[in-house]
């Protein structure tokens, strides 16, 4: 893939300072840039690199001023950042743009596949499976009996979707995944064995959903383990079964939600925290890393800790807890002073 400066400036409205028709066949930071690279300057902090750097293009904010000669040519546009993050976007989309249907995959006859779609080497489409157009199957990735993917969505090599699963438009399922797996039910006996509980629901993504790398999420007991639009997973995510995430929430790795809690829209949740279940979490509430959720809180909380609570008085209770070494060594001093 090779661009000119004229063309990544139309694609980002921006315009040109230098040479228009300099060529760039890919991408790099600035301060590691080479020749036929495209880098941008946002962070005030690497100024320094524009001047220094070897990237033939570099986008910057238009009111950018040099303060002495640069080689590279300079796209002027109205938010650097935002214009590399698209430009990124457009260079992901074409590199990943895969077509055809492999001979080596296995695609059930009651399957039935939109237009350009992508199925890759050794992957296995079930039986009564739907999946919508321009959407990719990438090599070795099963999608089980029943399942319906929608338009644009991508299964990434490995990933597995278990039977009756619902994947919406603009999905991105990254690799290992395990979507549909059975939820964690067995009932204890008397003789202190334990019972499975056929799980027998089936897992909800609606659309814009993303699904990091070993990330798994349970089938419902009955019913739907439902994950609503936008809400992005990082890598290595235990989502229990019945569990309902709401729109655009966004959770970092190693988080695990267990059964039947439900949590709202617009939250935001940090690394290794763990809920318990059957909560209910409202809208915007914030987590921080590390912490262990056992209550419901209330909408927009921003909470911390394990057991969890405001993190205000979080970081006041912990700059005491921190200091408790010293304020145990005063009071035996005081003691002895008293007892003297």
């Amino acid at each position: 893939m090779e661009f000119t400066a004229k063309q990544i400036a139309e694609i980002l409205n921006g315009t040109v300072d230098g040479n228009p028709d300099v060529k760039i066949n890919n991408l790099s930071k600035i301060e590691e840039g080479k020749k036929g690279t495209v880098s941008f300057l946002a962070n005030p902090k690497y100024t320094g690199y524009v001047y220094s750097t070897e990237a033939s293009v570099v986008i910057v904010n238009n009111d950018f001023v040099p303060e002495k000669e640069i080689s590279a040519t300079l796209i002027r546009v109205e938010d650097a950042y935002q214009a590399f993050a698209k430009l990124l976007e457009a260079y992901n989309q074409i590199k990943l743009n895969k077509t055809g249907i492999s001979e080596k995959a296995h695609i059930s006859e009651s399957a039935v596949l939109g237009k350009n779609v992508y199925v890759g080497e050794f992957a296995i489409i079930g039986d009564n499976v739907t999946i919508g157009s321009n959407s990719k199957i990438y090599p070795q990735a099963v999608i089980g009996d029943n399942t319906t993917i929608g338009e644009n969505t991508t299964i990434f090599a490995g990933a597995k979707t278990y039977s009756d699963t619902i994947i919406g438009n603009n999905c991105t399922i990254h690799s290992g995944a395990i979507i549909g797996s059975d939820g964690f039910g067995f009932a204890p006996q008397s003789d202190s064995n334990y019972m499975k509980i056929a799980q027998i629901g089936n897992v909800i993504l609606e659309d814009n959903v993303d699904i990091g790398a070993n990330t798994t999420v349970d089938r419902a007991t009955l019913g739907s383990t439902i994950i609503r639009k936008g809400a992005k997973l990082d890598n290595l995510i235990q989502v229990g079964h019945n569990v309902e995430i709401g729109e655009n929430t966004v959770i970092a790795a190693q988080t695990g939600i267990s059964g039947s809690t439900k949590l709202g829209k617009n939250m935001m949740i940090g690394g290794q925290v763990g809920i318990i279940g059957h909560l209910n979490i409202a809208d915007e509430v914030k987590i921080a890393a590390q912490s262990g959720i056992s209550k419901n809180f209330r909408k927009g909380n921003i909470v911390q800790g394990s057991p969890a609570f405001d993190i205000v008085k979080y970081t006041k209770s912990y700059a005491i807890y921190r200091n408790l070494p010293g304020l145990w060594e005063r009071v035996n001093e005081l003691e002895k002073k008293v007892k003297e």
